[in-house]
């Protein structure tokens, strides 16, 4: 039997695929993009409303964005879907009149990534396995993680995945780090998504690896729900919201000036929460808002970017901002879509002022796995996913190792790789 290997890696912001054959390094999959190909898959899910009335338009990815942007009328795009697995709260939204589960959105976009990746094709001959987070977002405690991970079943089980097993992604880290070890190390993994960051201490090399993976190589986990999400929150809590509204006042019927109703600017936030805003009940209000307001004109802003929908483009100049602030000083925050036009100067320092609290309990989460493991001086700290770039985060691990131990690739797809490994390794135990 051939030993074949299949690794999901079903991100909050990205996904990845990629599979293992018998010897060698595991062959990630890619994607068409307006760009080119990519090896990640936005876990984006745009659903649009077509001519009839009656018929829905849905895609995934790449997709997803192109029809979303290319697309003025009724729509929606969905991100961070899985960041509401562990919630109770969440249970399905409104599309256009018709109730859809969040088992059923994030099918959909899994769905894609298999087929397209080339799951589906050689998912009878091979051994899959899926990541998941040590901690999964929203989740309080240990029932609402298995809460969780049923709704995850569910999920790929509606994208046509049947067989497959779970692995904790920072665990599936370390199988693509080792790859190239040629000796043995404790390592601490730190794996950073967007919705949650993920600890392991564990044993690997070229002895884990010969022997065969016990239980007892895993010293240790932990995990938090924070990571690349809450960091954008901040610069939007900072740059865009003051600008648009937030802070100020308005007048009621009654002639009494009350603030501007926060929770509209926690939606703000949360771009994927945008369209949430476009409710006819909501939009009554921000122009009745709008009408009393002591900075008529930050209203008239905000209107337009949720009447526009624009949450995916306030999206991609933040992400542009938080890339610049992890490569210089200073960055200039820039947004236009006429008649708006927000420009902000901001420096690395007042970046890390706003996420000094979410940081502060990332590292608590790091050294409160290593107080448990009693294992403080590992050999080597493998750094992945897209915050691992932020110079506060780098800092803690920086402070507590010092910077030659640090290691980082494969930021995006490093997770998928593992996880093909792992399957290979279990498809081979099955074989013997």
């Amino acid at each position: 039997m051939t030993r074949l290997g299949i690794g999901l890696d079903f991100g909050t912001t990205n996904s990845a695929l990629a599979m293992a054959g018998a010897e060698g390094s595991p062959r990630v999959a890619t994607f068409a993009a307006r760009d080119g190909e990519t090896p990640f898959f936005r876990s984006v899910l745009y659903v649009g409303r077509e001519d009839r009335e009656d018929l829905l338009e849905s895609a995934a990815g790449p997709l997803a964005i192109e029809r979303y942007l290319a697309n003025e009328g009724e729509r929606r795009l969905m991100q961070s879907l899985k960041s509401f697995l562990g919630s109770r709260l969440f249970t399905s939204t409104n599309l256009f009149g018709r109730t859809t589960t969040l088992e059923e959105l994030i099918g959909r976009i899994a769905r894609a990534v298999w087929s397209e990746g080339g799951g589906a094709e050689c998912a009878q001959r091979a051994a899959v396995v899926v990541g998941r987070p040590v901690r999964f977002a929203r989740a309080k405690g240990v029932e609402d993680d298995a809460f969780a991970v049923s709704r995850l079943e569910s999920a790929l089980s509606l994208a046509g995945i049947e067989r497959f097993a779970f692995e904790l992604e920072p665990v599936a880290a370390a199988y693509h780090y080792e790859q190239g070890l040629d000796r043995d190390e404790l390592v601490l993994i730190a794996d950073f998504g967007g919705g949650t960051s993920d600890f392991c201490v564990l044993r690997v090399g070229p002895g884990a690896r010969g022997r065969a993976r016990r239980e007892e190589d895993v010293l240790g986990t932990d995990g938090v729900g924070i990571a690349g999400d809450a960091f954008d929150a901040k610069l939007v809590r900072h740059l865009i919201a003051p600008r648009l509204g937030r802070g100020t006042v308005h007048d009621t019927l009654f002639g009494r000036a009350i603030p501007v109703p926060g929770w509209i600017y926690a939606d703000l936030e949360r771009w994927h929460h945008l369209s949430f805003l476009r409710s006819p009940k909501t939009l009554a209000l921000l122009h009745e808002i709008r009408r009393g307001a002591s900075e008529p004109e930050q209203i008239s802003a905000l209107i337009h970017i949720v009447e526009r929908d624009l949450g995916y483009a306030l999206y991609r100049a933040i992400e542009r901002t938080k890339t610049e602030l992890s490569q210089q000083e200073e960055s200039v925050f820039r947004f236009d879509d006429p008649p708006v036009s927000i420009e902000a100067r901001v420096r690395r320092a007042e970046f890390e002022e706003w996420i000094a609290d979410e940081v502060a309990e990332i590292a608590a989460c790091v050294d409160r796995l290593l107080e448990r493991t009693g294992e403080s001086e590992v050999d080597r700290v493998f750094m992945t996913g897209g915050s691992s770039f932020v110079p506060a985060v780098r800092r803690i691990f920086e402070e507590r190792f010092g910077p030659e131990r640090l290691r980082s690739g494969a930021e995006l797809t490093s997770v998928a790789s593992g996880l093909a490994l792992c399957a290979r390794d279990r498809a081979g135990q099955r074989t013997r």
